[in-house]
């Protein structure tokens, strides 16, 4: 399966045809699967015997599926085979038209292979580093050939992902960027063009969002199960951040945070203490079999029970009976909820400022239902029976008789405690009283009753009837009752309830946001643009969505104001809002429902 040569110019110089890998760890293999299957002449490279036989026998493993799956002939999985030779000695690549490098995250290991490579290599080869962390232009410096020296960053697996971080430096010249991205787009990669920092864009977004989790985690404010979980189900993400650090290697996201932080001096970039502390414990994650979790083995991926593993049924108080629920609030979110408590046989009063509003909401929920209904999820008569549980009331009077009284009123903090208080007055005792909020502090809402021990949070995410995850924030008033009473409506709900307590940004926003915060301030300093950056999170984290869709869905307005209250709370310098995101809501850019924000949409 000969892929056609990329083209040689004035601009890119001559094809890369035979390519040398230097290091076959796990990284090293996938590019030379890569490389081989797209028909070109690849040589592994690895001062370790043991080392080249297992990169062989994985890509005969990797080509043998492939035929299964018919994704390649057995004629093609041959000739792939019979392009790729591995050797022990670094005096092969002297045929190569490009080298990379994959060895150890170490400078002076990398230094030695490029002072080795000038007397080996061709001088018009072109020699790449697949560092995540170090500097290239460092690297370079090293070489006889800096023009000719530049960055690779593919990410793991390489044959499954398809990002590829082009890195050059100050001293790379722009033939060899071009003949490279020329290869990796033929390769059936998408090649991002980035400047020389440390983790790039994609690990440099990831990285410092690890490292919030892992000091979330060091401080025992969450569970690693419930970190994980909030972020899977809260943001789409493929793996929790605690489970990725595993993936990774610990010790490799501390070397990656340490090159981060030794350039930025931004405190979010120093590395977590736990992160040292397992490492240079040996604790370094599905490669050691321990890390953040507990695996079966070594190199496995199946978490096995440890000591800090939840014990199913641990909980002895039990919660209190919710027949009826009351929900406070017109809009989405709350017409959201009311759906998800009536779908689950819950009697709902829906009460809003009026009752036009009230019916209004009831109405989109009307029009939710019905759309379930036409997509097969529920049938006609059990979405009627759910909207009949649904009472509509232009008064808060209604939650006399409601067992919980749940708010999703505006996200204003006086708003939120004059209807507390008025819920104080109205709710009978022993009602749980608890407010979605995403960023105000629950115990203020709780101060402005006479119970605080039963006022909760329950944050919802939006949609509420699709979203998985519910936030149980939990003050230091709320009794173990409420709590428990929270977290068995979960289940009943079928939601998925996570533990946290009562600051800024909870789970998920409190890891989301700076990150967020940190793509725009990449935007900002021209480091790269728009479409590199969320192409970057996609295709190389995973994600979803890019950074700057999910502000302009969001609401840059909102975001603004999350970023405000986790700055105002924790005082780290790097939480500070970008200027240019205070800028575009200064100018009224709000995102998708302005019709602009950090792009333009058609007005609907």
């Amino acid at each position: 399966m000969d892929a056609p040569s990329t083209s040689s110019s004035s601009t890119s110089g001559a094809p890369l045809h035979t390519v040398a890998v230097i290091g076959l760890g796990t990284m090293g293999a996938g590019i030379a699967e890569v490389l081989a299957v797209a028909g070109r002449e690849v040589i592994g490279i690895d001062i370790s015997e043991r080392a080249a036989a297992h990169a062989v026998a994985a890509l005969e493993a990797s080509t043998a599926r492939a035929v299964r799956r018919e994704r390649l002939t057995e004629g093609e999985r041959a000739d792939a085979l019979a392009r790729f030779r591995t050797c022990t000695d670094l005096q092969a690549a002297a045929d190569a038209d490009l080298v990379i490098e994959v060895a150890p995250e170490s400078y002076e290991v990398k230094q030695q292979i490029f002072r080795a490579l000038d007397g080996i290599v061709r001088p018009d080869a072109i020699l790449a580093t697949g560092t995540n962390a170090l500097s290239v232009t460092r690297l370079a410096a090293e070489s006889a050939r800096p023009e000719r020296v530049l960055g690779l960053h593919f990410f793991n697996p390489a044959p499954a992902m398809k990002l590829v971080e082009v890195v050059s430096s100050v001293l790379t010249a722009p033939a060899a960027v071009a003949t490279v991205t020329e290869l990796a787009t033929a390769l059936g990669k998408e090649p991002v063009a980035v400047g020389d920092r440390p983790g790039f864009v994609a690990d440099g977004l990831l990285f410092g969002y690890l490292n919030q989790a892992a000091a979330m985690y060091e401080a025992k404010y969450a569970s690693r199960e419930d970190i994980d979980a909030a972020m899977r189900l809260g943001c789409g993400l493929p793996m929790g951040p605690l489970a990725l650090l595993d993936l990774i290697g610990v010790d490799t996201a501390r070397t990656v945070l340490d090159a981060m932080y030794a350039e930025s001096r931004d405190r979010l970039h120093a590395p977590a203490p736990i992160l040292k502390q397992l490492s240079e414990a040996g604790l370094t994650g599905r490669k050691a079999g321990r890390g953040f979790y507990t695996y079966a083995e070594a190199d496995s991926g199946e978490v096995v029970r440890d000591a800090l593993t939840p014990v199913e049924g641990a909980r002895q108080v039990r919660g209190r009976e919710v027949r009826a629920v009351g929900v406070a609030g017109s809009g989405t979110m709350a017409s959201g909820i009311a759906e998800v408590f009536a779908k689950a046989g819950y009697d709902v009063v829906l009460a809003a400022r009026s009752e036009e509003k009230a019916v209004t909401a009831k109405t989109r929920i009307a029009k939710s239902l019905s759309r379930s209904v036409d997509k097969g999820r529920m049938t006609a008569e059990s979405a009627a029976k759910t909207l009949d549980r649904i009472t509509p009331s232009g008064s808060y009077e209604a939650f006399a008789d409601v067992d919980l009284a749940l708010e999703a009123v505006a996200e204003d903090l006086e708003v939120k405690r004059q209807l507390f208080a008025t819920l104080d007055k109205i709710c009978k005792p022993g009602a749980v009283l608890a407010t979605t909020t995403s960023s105000l502090p629950v115990v203020a809402c709780a101060r402005a009753t006479s119970r605080p021990g039963d006022v909760i949070g329950l944050h919802f995410f939006n949609p509420a009837p699709a979203m998985k995850l519910v936030e149980v924030v939990r003050t230091v008033l709320t009794t173990d009752e409420v709590h428990a009473t929270a977290r068995e409506l979960c289940a009943t709900i079928k939601k998925h309830p996570v533990d946290c307590g009562d600051r800024a940004g909870f789970i998920v926003n409190a890891l989301l946001f700076p990150y967020l915060n940190n793509a725009i301030k990449m935007v900002q300093e021209h480091y790269a643009s728009l479409d590199d950056i969320d192409a970057a999170m996609k295709l190389g984290g995973g994600y979803p969505m890019g950074p700057f869709e999910l502000l302009d869905v969001v609401g840059l307005d909102v975001s603004l104001a999350i970023e405000k209250v986790l700055h105002r709370e924790f005082r780290e310098p790097g939480l500070a809002p970008a200027p240019l995101l205070e800028h575009l809501v200064a100018a009224g850019c709000l995102g998708r429902k302005t019709g602009r924000g950090f792009r333009e949409y058609a007005r609907r």
